[in-house]
């Protein structure tokens, strides 16, 4: 017998490969790490042989394979021809955010002969281009924490047929602070009216039924929501069939305090009541208290 699945995982170190194994094993898949790639067809064999083969098999392929690495496509080719589901994940990350990690753990890049943590992942990514050419799902962890990552395999490999293989992040903001930097898209809400020159709203928040109260009565609030919402209806089926796997939303205001923390309230509920992963966050509610 051979497995009925096989995932490759592969990637940049520290763009949580480890973590996706881990995940794997989780779901009961048999997991093997580092195999050298020109093994991969005898491994599967002795599966065969011994009748006993799992359902699911996961292996990681990366750079540790070394010269090896250029026999990858060949033998990707050959596997694929014995086994009905094969799929190549591949996981990387900006350069700023794998120097952070790499920092944090206080550990060396493991490419021999690397110079610099910044040498090492400018060669790794050069080495692993042949591997990245070939993959199937390319998963960008840069904006991934681990429970979101683990998220994101969730929706993806757990079997369940959920909406929510975009994991939306929500956030509301004050641009009297600054613009978020990690906002893919950004709505200025701030031609709404501002509740905090309302008398008995400007201590409150937008998670405060008072302010959404008051919202709710403004014309060009109710007709935004609308239109907001027919948006993203059509958005994010797209961005869900290109393959995204995090997508940010921002709503600003002035402070960040009511109307863009009430909008994001709206839109985190809106969208899972569709059945989406939302995050909501709101990161300068709490300023100018």
């Amino acid at each position: 017998m051979k497995p009925d699945r096989l995932v490759i995982l592969s990637g940049l170190s520290g763009s949580g490969k480890s973590a996706a194994v881990n995940f794997f094993e989780d779901l009961g898949y048999f997991c093997v790490d580092n195999l050298p790639a020109k093994l991969i067809p005898t491994f599967l064999d002795l599966f065969r042989r011994s009748g006993d083969s799992p359902d699911n098999v996961a292996l990681v392929i990366d750079i540790r394979e070394g010269a090896f690495l250029q026999d990858f496509p060949d033998i990707l080719e050959e596997v694929r021809e014995v086994i009905q589901s094969v799929e190549v994940l591949f996981f990387e990350a900006d350069d700023a955010v794998l120097l952070r990690r790499f920092s944090e753990t206080r550990r060396p890049h493991p490419l021999p002969g690397a110079l610099s943590v910044e040498d090492g992942i400018r060669r790794e990514r050069k080495a692993l281009q042949v591997l990245r050419e070939r993959s199937d799902r390319i998963i960008d962890t840069s904006r991934f924490n681990v429970h979101e990552l683990k998220t994101y395999l969730h929706d993806h490999f757990s079997g369940k047929d959920r909406k929510a293989s975009l994991l939306v992040s929500v956030l509301s903001f004050g641009y009297k602070y600054g613009l978020p930097q990690e906002a893919d898209l950004v709505l200025d809400v701030r031609f709404l009216p501002n509740p905090y020159f309302v008398q008995g709203l400007r201590d409150k928040t937008g998670r405060d039924q008072e302010v959404a109260d008051y919202l709710e009565k403004i014309e060009e609030y109710r007709l935004f929501c609308s239109k907001m919402e027919d948006l993203f209806k059509f958005l994010l089926p797209q961005y869900v069939r290109e393959g995204k796997t995090y997508l940010t939303i921002a709503f600003g205001c002035t402070g960040g305090r009511h109307r863009s923390v009430a909008l994001s309230e709206q839109l985190g509920a809106t969208l899972r009541s569709q059945g989406l992963n939302v995050r909501i966050a709101h990161r300068d509610i709490t300023k100018d208290q």
